[in-house]
């Protein structure tokens, strides 16, 4: 195995800063601070890039354009890997409907993968299209002796964190509880048998243990925090 998967958040952008659930591509761009967090990562050091790839969001494609200015790398644009679609939920910031969205994802983490978001997706839904990219990543390039570094994807919190705790297995209340931020990531390491390990989730590494019941619905609420991390 000759390098690893690395899932990042997009910086922030217009649409986090107002807390709207904004999930339809194209969506809202990069602020200032978006582009300085993409900057950050790209001289962070810890990955060893050798490839970058985006969705088709604005603020994906913008992000990985920062990112490779500075790695001189050529950023491709991948279908598949966008954000989990919230239906009728989309561009609200209302209490209310962060907490639908929150209960439903909740209910994802908790084995209730067919059920929908009200005119959008159920986590079937988001796998279907969201894990055949990542298999095509690793059969083409990781699992190829020759290939030398890391993948970049820059993609969406909602969606790395489910597509992240389906392959790599992680508990479902560390998943809830541990959102991820602007320009954090999930970094996935591909092990035998096609199984991937998950070495680092934001700022954590192994192993994930939760430090109690998740309450996902209750933090978003009092958090302040845009609901899509």
């Amino acid at each position: 195995m000759s390098g690893r998967l690395v899932l990042l958040r997009h910086g922030q952008s217009h649409g986090n800063v107002e807390r709207r659930l904004d999930t339809r591509p194209p969506g809202t761009a990069l602020t200032p601070l978006g582009r300085e967090q993409a900057r950050a990562f790209a001289l962070g050091g810890f990955v060893r890039p050798a490839m970058l790839g985006h969705s088709v969001a604005v603020r994906a494609a913008e992000t990985a354009a920062v990112i490779a200015a500075e790695l001189g790398l050529s950023p491709l644009e991948l279908e598949g890997v966008h954000e989990v679609q919230v239906g009728e939920l989309e561009n609200r910031n209302d209490d209310e409907a962060v907490a639908e969205f929150n209960t439903i994802y909740d209910r994802w983490h908790r084995g209730e993968l067919r059920v929908p978001l009200p005119g959008g997706e159920s986590a079937h839904d988001v796998l279907d299209r969201y894990l055949p990219v990542l298999t095509e990543l690793r059969l083409r390039y990781l699992d190829d002796e020759n290939f030398n570094g890391d993948i970049i994807v820059v993609s969406h919190g909602a969606a790395i964190r489910l597509a992240s705790a389906v392959l790599a297995g992680v508990d479902a209340d560390f998943v809830l509880d541990n959102h991820l931020a602007n320009a954090e990531s999930v970094v996935l390491s591909p092990i035998t048998d096609g199984r991937w390990s998950c070495v680092r989730w934001g700022t954590r590494t192994p192993p994930f243990c939760p430090e109690g019941p998740a309450t996902p619905v209750a933090d978003a609420l009092t958090s302040g925090t845009d609901p899509m991390g």
